[in-house]
């Protein structure tokens, strides 16, 4: 799977999309990262205000790998 991922909400749709299709709820999702459910919540909401070593964490359990890629010249 690849998803060009440009805002908090786009990152939130994907891990929930990926976490259904694992079969996990929110709360054993949150068991597995070692975070709270209600930050899965939130991160899945698209709260920009996640932190990014819990939404390291998230992904990586998912099994996603987060990208980075210059658009183009600097500007």
């Amino acid at each position: 799977m690849t998803a060009k991922i440009t805002t908090a909400r786009e990152l939130g749709e994907l891990i929930r999309t990926v976490r259904k299709q694992q079969g996990l709820t929110q709360v054993q999702l949150a068991a597995l990262c070692g975070v709270s459910p209600r930050f899965v919540g939130e991160l899945e909401g698209g709260r920009a205000s996640a932190g990014i070593g819990r939404v390291f964490r998230v992904c990586a359990r998912l099994g996603l790998d987060l990208m980075v890629e210059q658009r183009g010249e600097a500007r």
